[in-house]
């Protein structure tokens, strides 16, 4: 892939490997980095993982946000308190539309945390230094 384009990343897990003791493994210059499960400190650096932990690739801004917003209706059904996150439609899509990130992270029942990323790619804006995980 060539062309600006957003990476979609899906992350649920215990909140207990977040901090599994400390963040190192979260960090691209750790040994586990690559293959730790878990969300890296940085969502930029989710570039820096294996392509197979991309759950989809978008070239349109819509599609992501359609994605996004699909994801948030999957997982209504674990998020903890009485106000679910809900980011404008419209604002997703200018924001994609701009080459920016969308990410959003929520501890949800059982101590559990779920990330939801959209990482723009090819380059992205500002991490030019990242390269497309697809190539």
């Amino acid at each position: 892939m060539t062309g600006p384009h957003h990476h979609a990343y899906v992350w649920l897990g215990s909140g207990d490997v977040l901090v599994k003791p400390g963040d190192a493994h979260r960090r691209p210059g750790h040994p586990e980095f690559r293959s730790a499960q878990v969300m890296p400190l940085e969502c930029a650096d989710w570039l820096l993982k294996p392509a197979a932990r991309i759950e989809a690739t978008f070239d349109e801004p819509k599609e992501a946000a359609d994605w996004y917003a699909a994801q948030l209706d999957h997982y209504a059904g674990v998020f903890v308190g009485s106000y679910p996150p809900n980011p404008s439609y419209d604002e997703t899509v200018r924001a994609l539309s701009a080459g920016e990130d969308r990410v959003g992270g929520w501890w949800v029942s059982g101590g559990r945390f779920l990330s939801l990323n959209l990482i723009a790619c090819s380059s992205h804006r500002v991490r030019r230094d990242l390269v497309c995980p697809l190539r």
